[in-house]
């Protein structure tokens, strides 16, 4: 097959990452790809580093229709079997360039945001898009609570490939960078700083946690930057936490913590958070959105309500006074990861949503 992805966000971050991850074992299977994306972004980059086909089209927003006719040009030129869309935008806009070509066009859902049950959605779902794939049970529950009819839509999990969260820089050295003593306990966290990802939640459970050599390290960038380094300033916080901003080096990170955490307010899946299981340690996350369905709890880590401070603070405490508990949950972590969120099972499922897709425009 000719497959044609179109993902116009200017940002590179899990989203990004699975279209790669999912383009890669598409070519392994013999698919060609061609990847439609925003001018001069990573995604660009990223493409033509690994020899992809790339389109460079600028789709700025929902109602850009000279981003939609660029795009109609590409899918008529290109002569794709079928459209991949990958966002919101790209499922609005890429929907209509695909429905005005006649080239069947699919898209992933991996947002958990609620879906109004209103012509818009109608449009997009029942006339413009053949099937949609969401990446989490929550996410397809919004899909079905906004009225996209059951058949229309498959579950099919994200990812992680394992291999490429091997760490280049030695434990000891980036430990000893940021401020970790032998003994004590590092915490990591990483993801856009918004108020959706709960960092703010996670400061006040910290500020109260009753252990004098942990450490906690956040990696990431956002709207919430300000307000967070604030409340470090003005808790006193500055010698015990660290906003490092965006990093590149996510598995020196990974390797040289003991404990991840993700207190996300809402979360169509969580792929850090997998990652950070992918890499032997012990999680806590919220019990929320698909963020619920990564971790065994007591298993690999620890569910907490979402937005509460005191029941974080005390899974906290639990695994930062217990090392032999946080070993057990690391260990226990690369068979999950690979028992239900591996790249070749998330490729296979996308390849069998294809071949259902094209059978069913044969018919």
């Amino acid at each position: 097959m000719r497959i044609l992805h179109v993902d116009p966000e200017r940002a590179f971050s899990g989203g990004e990452v699975q279209v790669f991850l999912l383009m890669e074992g598409l070519r392994q299977l013999g698919h060609e790809n061609v990847l439609v994306c925003a001018p001069k972004s990573r995604s660009e980059r990223e493409a033509r580093s690994r020899g992809l086909e790339v389109r460079p089209v600028s789709i700025t927003n929902n109602l850009d229709l000279v981003g939609c006719l660029r795009l109609k040009r590409v899918i008529s030129s290109t002569r794709p079997d079928l459209v991949h869309l990958h966002t919101g935008r790209a499922s609005w806009i890429g929907g209509w360039a695909a429905w005005l070509d006649k080239t069947p066009a699919l898209s992933t859902r991996r947002m958990d945001r609620p879906i109004r049950d209103n012509w818009r959605t109608r449009c997009i779902y029942g006339r413009l898009l053949r099937q949609t794939a969401a990446i989490s049970p929550a996410v397809l529950e919004q899909l079905h609570r906004g009225g996209v009819p059951e058949a229309r839509t498959r579950l099919i999990w994200s990812s992680v490939d394992p291999t490429v969260l091997e760490p280049l820089r030695d434990r000891r050295d980036v430990r000893q960078e940021l401020g970790v003593n032998g003994h004590g306990v590092l915490m990591f966290a990483a993801g856009n700083l918004t108020r959706r990802k709960g960092f703010d939640i996670l400061l006040e459970a910290f500020s109260q946690l009753q252990s004098d050599e942990a450490r906690l390290v956040i990696a990431g960038d956002g709207e919430e930057s300000p307000a967070l380094t604030r409340r470090i300033r003005e808790g006193h916080l500055g010698d015990r936490v660290q906003l490092l901003g965006q990093r590149a080096d996510i598995p020196d990170l990974l390797a040289a913590c003991d404990l991840f955490v993700m207190p996300s307010r809402a979360e169509g899946l969580g792929i850090a958070a997998l990652e950070a299981m992918a890499a032997s340690k012990p999680v806590i996350v919220s019990d929320v959105g698909g963020l619920r369905d990564i971790p065994l709890h007591q298993t690999t880590g620890l569910l907490v309500p979402p937005g509460r401070v005191a029941p974080l603070l005390d899974a906290m405490q639990e695994l930062v006074g217990d090392e032999g508990k946080r070993a057990a949950f690391g260990s226990a972590g690369p068979a999950r990861v690979r028992d239900k969120f591996s790249v070749d099972r998330m490729v296979m499922n996308y390849d069998a949503m294809y071949q259902d897709v094209l059978a069913e425009g044969r018919r």
